[in-house]
């Protein structure tokens, strides 16, 4: 089948960025992205320095305390808090047991909205059960009465993935509190396809979720009770990032399969098509439909092809970097890359590439407008990017 490609890059220095364009193969209505507004997309060169600050051991999400002191956490099921002034790491105690291995393990951790007076973290991570493994989500409080000796305690778990299967990987299991106060999972298909499109499953799926746990009242399938009502899009792969933009629209990055990579905006009772349609294929090489196959699935703002393995995601709000206000901040694997997507113009493009010359795992925007960054993999480094003096 023919698709556009996305165009490769070259950079040639780790501080060296590189304005970059990509395509927007976005195929359920070729014609929209013709006789929508006028394209002002511009390619952008926002420049900005990088510090490597501490290392860690297979990272996969950071977020910040209210100190401005960093929650870490290493797939083998270790939370970290990192001081970035004194460089001061503390093991927070009290963690739940995580099954490790493949792509499973301690995933993601968020701060409720009111941490200030209820001291709530969200973790979610990988278990084992009855017929595999799955991701669960635990609500935990954050003791930091002892400053030396941080610990987790009230844990319970408030959701799980169903069903569990065999298998290691596909878990998603990112979160984002939304301005409604309530909780977004994305929640992959554990590489077994057909569950994505499975009501009977929220594998494959977007949900929305009370601070709890518990389905939203107002989805579009609340109805139906189980776990059915908690989704609110269907028909995803591997969803690995989310964010909100400025007017509180969700977006939401998942891999695709052999190509094929994809930005969604994530509409309420959506479904995105996969496993029955793709711009990517199967890596056994056998094709997936595209996308403008099959019109009645919602497809992709933007894809890319070679792909650029998404990790993570946020849409920029901070001053330091003025051109990427309102763009999103792609975490690439495969590309070591992040990529910088405009969002406030059509068609959907990619903007800038920045050359991280490592497989990049996670993002966070800190207080000041800096940028954290993890890398992948044992021996990651965790690094800051800031404004470039003048």
């Amino acid at each position: 089948m023919m698709r556009r490609l996305a165009a490769p890059l070259l950079c040639s220095s780790f501080f060296l960025l590189m304005a970059c364009g990509s395509n927007n193969t976005n195929s359920k209505n070729p014609e929209q992205n013709t006789t929508a507004k006028a394209d002002q997309s511009v390619a952008i060169k926002q420049t900005y320095q990088v510090e490597a600050v501490s290392d860690f051991n297979e990272p996969w999400a950071v977020t910040s305390l209210p100190d401005q002191r960093l929650l870490v956490t290493e797939r083998q099921g270790k939370l970290k808090i990192f001081n970035p002034k004194n460089k001061q790491m503390l093991d927070v105690q009290g963690v739940p047991a995580v099954n490790y291995g493949g792509q499973g393990g301690l995933g993601d951790v968020i701060l409720h909205p009111d941490f200030a007076k209820n001291h709530w973290v969200y973790l979610s991570y990988a278990t084992k059960g009855q017929g595999g493994s799955g991701a669960v989500i635990s609500r935990a409080k954050l003791d930091l009465s002892h400053p030396n000796q941080p610990k987790l305690t009230d844990i319970k778990q408030i959701w799980q993935q169903v069903p569990k299967v065999s298998g290691q990987g596909h878990y998603g299991h990112r979160m984002l509190f939304g301005t409604d106060g309530k909780l977004w999972v994305s929640s992959g298909e554990r590489q077994k396809f057909d569950p994505a499109q499975n009501m009977k499953s929220n594998l494959g799926k977007i949900l929305h979720l009370n601070e709890d746990g518990t389905a939203a009242v107002g989805n579009p399938f609340y109805k139906q009770g189980g776990v059915t009502a908690e989704i609110w899009s269907l028909g995803h792969r591997n969803p690995l990032g989310m964010a909100f933009d400025r007017q509180g629209q969700l977006w939401v990055v998942e891999m695709g399969p052999k190509g094929g990579d994809e930005l969604n905006i994530i509409t309420k009772g959506e479904n995105y098509g996969y496993p029955i349609v793709s711009n990517g294929d199967h890596y056994s090489g056998q094709p997936i439909p595209d996308h403008h196959t099959r019109p009645e699935f919602k497809a992709p703002e933007i894809d890319w092809t070679p792909v650029i393995s998404p990790s993570s995601m946020i849409i920029y709000r901070g001053q330091q970097f003025p051109a990427w206000q309102n763009k999103a901040l792609i975490g690439g694997l495969s590309s070591e890359a992040i990529i910088v997507v405009d969002l406030e113009h059509k068609p959907v493009k990619e903007v800038q590439r920045l050359d991280m010359k490592k497989r990049i795992r996670g993002l966070h925007e800190a207080q000041d407008g800096s940028i954290w960054v993890i890398e992948d993999g044992s021996n990651a480094r965790l690094l800051k990017l800031s404004k470039k003096p003048s």
